[in-house]
């Protein structure tokens, strides 16, 4: 993965959401819910979803792959709606497309960005400590930030958000970690269309198959269809990351499993699940190989925090990547977001 290589993954970039706009063409494009940016930063911005009658303060933290419009991909299947709808005010931290002047950004960056928002947020919302919220590499990234200051924070939410990164407790894990070398650039953009051919010869199963699968299965249902192509649009709409972030990923998460083993620094604080000691509920989605129960229960055993409870989901058609489930899937919305609700506002 030398610099002419990213490069070549730079024009897929372009390429691919080309694609992306040609099925947005076709009426699939994000249908978001309107909102306003509060603060803004090099690499993030800070949305608001207004709700004056709001009773308590989410923060979602965007994974920064792709855009954050998975949370809120149509009315039928919107995180966002749903959340408003139960009176809580929402806030997405997204994530901006990496560049040549923001590239070295790592961790430090991130969670000093995410420190910011929650300051943003505890400073007008209706209660005065958010719960953070996170989906994948972004629940990951909020974990970090709720462990080295879960005083700033009411309670975390996992969702498909590996912590764990022990060699042979996931096939994605191993398979990722044998193709990605530990020289990658920290100074220039990762393409992220590289990153998602990577996953996919990680486990080809996951990122082919089962979507083909889930394609064939859904053919006789009209939502379910509709979904699997909202999806399949996002999934075109590749954004760079900064290379700093995912070297560090790939190297003190996925390979050296530090913050798991407590032994992960972020600026001078060190951190793990003895530092995370904030009420936290983690779902899992059964059928997803990219965060499996092995990526999260042995942290969550770790934890200090009384109140931790993890959820098992086991899926459902018509989502195309499992690793989603839990955002976009009817049964998912129906079932385990109003158990998520009810956690809130229990902590709450």
């Amino acid at each position: 993965m030398n610099a002419w290589h990213q490069a070549q993954f730079g024009w897929t970039d372009v390429l691919r959401r080309a694609q992306g706009d040609a099925f947005g063409a076709l009426g699939l494009g994000p249908n978001e819910c309107p909102y306003r940016v509060v603060a803004s930063g090099s690499h993030w911005r800070l949305r608001d979803y207004a709700d004056h009658d709001a009773s308590l303060a989410i923060l979602i933290v965007a994974a920064p792959i792709k855009r954050p419009y998975i949370w809120d991909l149509a009315p039928s299947v919107s995180v966002i709606r749903y959340c408003s709808r139960r009176h809580l005010q929402v806030y997405v931290l997204e994530w901006m497309p990496a560049s040549r002047h923001s590239a070295s950004n790592g961790l430090e960056e991130y969670t000093e960005a995410i420190r910011e928002c929650v300051a943003k947020t505890s400073g007008e919302a209706p209660s005065p400590k958010p719960f953070l919220l996170g989906h994948s590499l972004g629940g990951t990234l909020a974990s970090i930030f709720a462990a080295s200051a879960p005083e700033s924070l009411r309670g975390l939410v996992l969702l498909g958000a590996p912590l764990c990164f022990e060699p042979e407790t996931s096939q994605f894990r191993d398979a990722l970690v044998s193709l990605v070398p530990s020289t990658l650039s920290e100074t220039d953009p990762f393409p992220g269309s590289l990153l998602s051919y990577v996953s996919a010869l990680a486990s080809p199963g996951t990122f082919i198959w089962s979507r083909l699968m889930d394609a064939a299965f859904s053919i006789t249902d009209h939502h379910a269809l509709d979904i699997h192509a909202r999806v399949e649009r996002w999934a075109l709409d590749e954004i760079p990351l900064p290379g700093k972030l995912v070297h560090q990923i790939v190297e003190w998460l996925y390979r050296e499993n530090r913050f798991c083993r407590g032994a992960l620094k972020v600026g001078k604080t060190l951190v793990g699940p003895f530092s995370l000691s904030i009420p936290t509920l983690a779902v899992v989605n059964t059928a997803d190989e990219v965060a499996p129960v092995a990526s999260i229960k042995p942290f969550t055993d770790a934890m200090l925090a009384e109140n931790v409870r993890i959820i098992e989901y086991p899926g459902e058609a018509g989502v195309s990547l499992q690793h989603l489930g839990i955002l976009v899937g009817p049964q998912a919305h129906a079932e385990v977001w109003p158990e998520i609700i009810s956690w809130l506002n229990t902590c709450g």
